[in-house]
């Protein structure tokens, strides 16, 4: 009986030293609370040390996101300013797929407000230089109101008229005609 209480003594230490050695070796847990966030060293103290080889591969990878960020804006750039805008012989109104053009310029323009734009207004051949220089100009005008008219800042475009002496077709005949009579878009980065 004896022997049975010994042993039973040993085996409750056993327990309670095995439970101490657990209780006091278990991870305490820092509460945080709402609102409060850690700082900025504590979370240092958390993170494992960068090595040379993360530094390299961090700087490859920012590398390589504003590589492609550039490509990307550079696509845009280009999808935006291949669109022109086409007029009548002797006319500055608007046509319905010039003004669907226009609309969808101007709803990249607002999301995208780091750019101005400039608005080139051209003419065919036929016509006095001067007369074709002032036609242009009111072609520039009427896209710039009509994108001011949707949210675009007048402060952010500008126009100028070249006339005819840019033409995009060279041709002396009515389909080169109808692609000079057009207003082009030219996209600056602002910042």
């Amino acid at each position: 009986m004896r022997k049975k209480m010994i042993t039973g003594l040993i085996a409750l230490a056993f327990v309670c030293s095995s439970f101490l050695v657990m209780v006091s070796c278990a991870k305490k847990q820092v509460g945080v609370s709402e609102g409060v966030q850690p700082t900025p060293e504590a979370k240092a103290t958390v993170t494992k040390p960068a090595t040379k080889a993360d530094d390299d591969y961090a700087k490859r990878e920012k590398a390589r996101q504003a590589k492609l960020k550039a490509l990307r804006d550079a696509q845009m750039v280009a999808n935006f300013e291949a669109q022109s805008i086409y007029f009548d012989f002797d006319k500055s109104d608007l046509k319905p797929a010039a003004k669907a053009t226009l609309k969808n310029k101007a709803a990249w323009l607002r999301d995208h407000v780091a750019y101005v734009v400039r608005i080139d207004g051209h003419c065919d051949e036929r016509g006095t230089a001067e007369y074709n220089l002032a036609l242009g100009e009111r072609r520039a005008h009427a896209a710039k109101k009509f994108l001011m008219a949707l949210g675009v800042s007048e402060h952010r475009m500008s126009g100028i008229s070249y006339g005819e002496e840019k033409p995009a077709d060279p041709g002396h005949n009515e389909g080169a005609w109808a692609k000079n009579r057009r207003d082009e878009f030219n996209l600056v980065k602002r910042w």
